[in-house]
């Protein structure tokens, strides 16, 4: 869900210009692999919906002060149109009478999975080393497990919660002292400064995974256009429709590093919160459900480094698919790779895309659920990568 207008709840003005300014950048990815032969559906831009029911009015009104309070910010982004009973009705008739809600044009969603399946195949002159382990990253230098350190021209370090200094076995996590739950779509606490700041090549240390949980469903019959919001003052469930009649529902927020299974209480809060605005959602059949961990410093906000060799980008918190096209395209205006090169090339360079030839070097430094495995000759592949229903990480 590409809901930069609606981060206004609980992030500041920047998050939001740069989430807006990612949604064209989205547009203008699916639009370049469909170009290629991509047929999936990857992106869609039919505005979302934000609901609130009567009795938790205020929570909508506070996120639409924020933006009111915003003059600069409100020139940028479109204004939330408020919807009586018919005009709700006219647009999503599944949708529970009664509601209050608002109508976010502009905002979108991006269908995770097939999005990083097709970038991922679609990507000429990659060489693909899945299931490999990047214990740090330096300037030009990757120390992979197992391999020791490989030099390349530039080392992008986008690895999130993986990107922590590594600490000893008995050595308590480090989390906030006072855990707190909350239901979330997206957003952050706290204003973004005027100018992206710089996090250190030392500050990773400071990072912590945030919990956060996905139901699947699968509902046929239910039909539902454009992703919707609830707003309530302890609940911010989102309800996303996706192709096969399926509904991705979250997420949970939880301040704690517990990789386990879904619990109980976030499975149940946010069925009852889904279904309480979309009543046909009750006979859904429940198909998949998952956790995982959002890179987050203490202030949830993200932060780019770059230097001679180097470049990081972490701390997305629950931005990631929001702010994603936009961060990367700032922090490559801090890159010449050029000037960069050395004079002699490397030896063993990596084998063409497409050449599945076992590789001795990772091209990416990355932790996490790994992507299913890339189809077709353009991708060159080595491992085995879990399967997964879902890339989890803000639909």
């Amino acid at each position: 869900m590409l809901s930069p207008i609606a981060e206004l709840d609980n992030a500041g003005p920047e998050i939001a210009r740069l989430g807006w300014r990612s949604l064209a950048l989205w547009r203008e990815v699916a639009e370049a692999l469909r170009a290629d032969g991509c047929n999936a559906p990857l992106f869609e831009q039919h505005g979302s919906l934000m609901l609130a029911h009567g009795a938790d009015l205020g929570a909508a009104r506070r996120v639409l002060a924020r933006l009111d309070t915003a003059p600069t910010l409100a020139a940028e982004l479109p204004a939330p149109q408020p919807l009586d009973r018919a005009a709700l009705a006219a647009l999503e008739p599944a949708l529970a009478p009664g509601l209050h809600a608002w109508l976010l044009p502009g905002e979108a969603q991006v269908m995770s999975r097939d999005m990083l399946n097709a970038l991922a195949v679609h990507a000429p002159n990659v060489h693909w080393c899945w299931g490999e382990r990047v214990e740090r990253v330096e300037a030009g230098v990757l120390q992979v497990a197992g391999e020791g350190p490989v030099r390349f021209d530039l080392a992008i370090d986008v690895r999130g919660v993986g990107a922590r200094v590594s600490r000893e076995p008995n050595e308590a996590t480090s989390v906030r002292p006072e855990p707190v739950e909350r239901l979330s779509a997206s957003g952050a606490e706290g204003q973004r400064p005027a100018q992206p700041e710089r996090i250190s090549s030392h500050s990773t240390e400071k990072i912590r995974g945030v919990r956060g949980e996905v139901i699947w469903l699968h509902a046929p019959g239910v039909t539902l256009q454009r992703p919707v919001r609830l707003l309530h003052p302890r609940h911010r469930v989102y309800i996303v429709p996706r192709p096969g009649d399926l509904f991705v529902v979250g997420a949970s927020e939880v301040e704690s590093e517990d990789r386990s299974p879904v619990s109980l209480r976030s499975a149940v809060e946010l069925m009852a919160a889904a279904q309480s605005v979309l009543p046909e959602l009750a006979e859904a059949r429940i198909v998949h459900m998952e956790a995982n961990l959002r890179p987050a410093l203490p202030d949830n906000e993200p932060r780019t480094h770059s230097e001679p060799g180097l470049l990081r980008i972490n701390g997305l918190f629950r931005h990631g698919w929001l702010l994603a096209p936009a961060l990367v395209e700032d922090a490559l205006t801090q890159v010449d790779v050029a000037s960069r090169a050395p004079a002699d090339p490397h030896p063993n360079p990596l084998p063409p895309a497409g050449e599945g030839a076992p590789c001795h070097r990772t091209a990416h430094a990355a932790e996490g659920p790994s992507l299913p495995r890339p189809s077709g000759e353009r991708a060159g592949v080595r491992g085995t990568p879990e399967q997964t229903p879902e890339s989890h990480q803000n639909p």
